[in-house]
């Protein structure tokens, strides 16, 4: 089988009791950087030397068949240079193939920087959306987090450092300067830290220069005041450029707070032009 396994992303520590079993037992590790897991290796006082292959995104495709052939027959360990492979690293692709192939792929979990951003942030934790690394470039990160503004959900994203201060910049454009967010650099290590305020008050810190891993934690849009009218064209808009109506009623409901149900009747009334059901009870009988 191929068996994605989690591993630190910072603090030793953090290697549970089954990698280190599987890394002392296994034959061959697939890894993003082969002098990474060397020194992970090494580093965890392993005396197994299993062989070791290259597996990076620009590589992954053309090496996936190979890699599940042998999984067929023996376990092959895929490992990224921190956390969970397949998690804004490479491992999909071998996945994809593995699932296709019908070789049966599990996973070792382990430490994930998501998930303990999320955790510690300070911020809704029942529903979230991971973004990976906003682009490089400002017109397309300014389009992306555009595109995130009615986003109910808090949203978590992986970032340089080179560009936090310029990333916190396009958040308080894009989503307004008193957006919630949280920063988190360095997580697990000696020099963890987590800052939290409005995405304004962290441009102001960001902007001194920061180091580290970074992981940002932005909070979800907040419901739109709307009546049920409003709601309604909002509705017939979405409908108008494709959407179907049912489909159209959930996301105007998600991003308003008004009843999905009401939304739905309302808008199909208007469509028709029939009563709404829940206006029905209220017609006087003749």
């Amino acid at each position: 089988m191929i068996i994605l396994a989690g591993t630190p992303i910072g603090n030793l520590k953090d290697a549970s009791v089954r990698l280190v079993e599987t890394l002392e037992a296994c034959e061959l590790i697939a890894a993003e950087d082969t002098r990474v897991a060397i020194k992970l290796l090494r580093a965890l006082n392993l005396e197994n030397r299993p062989r070791l292959v290259a597996l990076h995104d620009h590589n992954e495709r053309e090496k996936a068949a190979e890699l599940v052939e042998f999984a067929r027959t023996a376990d092959l360990v895929v490992m990224s240079d921190a956390g969970m492979p397949t998690v804004s690293d490479p491992g999909f692709h071998l996945v994809a193939a593995a699932v296709a192939a019908g070789v049966e792929v599990t996973a070792i979990p382990g430490p994930s920087a998501v998930l303990m951003a999320l955790a510690v942030s300070g911020l809704p934790t029942d529903r979230f959306t991971f973004e990976g690394f906003l682009p490089r470039k400002q017109g397309e990160r300014l389009q992306v987090l555009g595109a995130l503004a009615r986003e109910p959900r808090t949203m978590v994203f992986f970032e340089s450092p080179n560009r936090i201060a310029a990333s916190l910049a396009d958040i308080a454009t894009a989503l307004g300067a008193d957006r919630r967010v949280a920063v988190a650099r360095e997580l697990t290590k000696m020099y963890e830290q987590v800052k939290r305020g409005t995405a304004s008050e962290l441009l102001e810190w960001a902007e001194a220069g920061v180091k580290g891993e970074i992981v940002i934690v932005v909070a979800g849009a907040e419901p739109l005041e709307v009546d049920l009218a409003t709601g309604v064209t909002q509705v017939l808009e979405l409908v108008a450029d494709g959407t179907r109506l049912k489909d159209a009623s959930a996301a105007i409901a998600e991003a308003t707070g008004l009843s999905r149900r009401d939304l739905y009747e309302a808008a199909l009334a208007q469509r028709t032009g029939r009563t709404p059901a829940n206006e029905q009870a209220q017609l006087p009988l003749l």
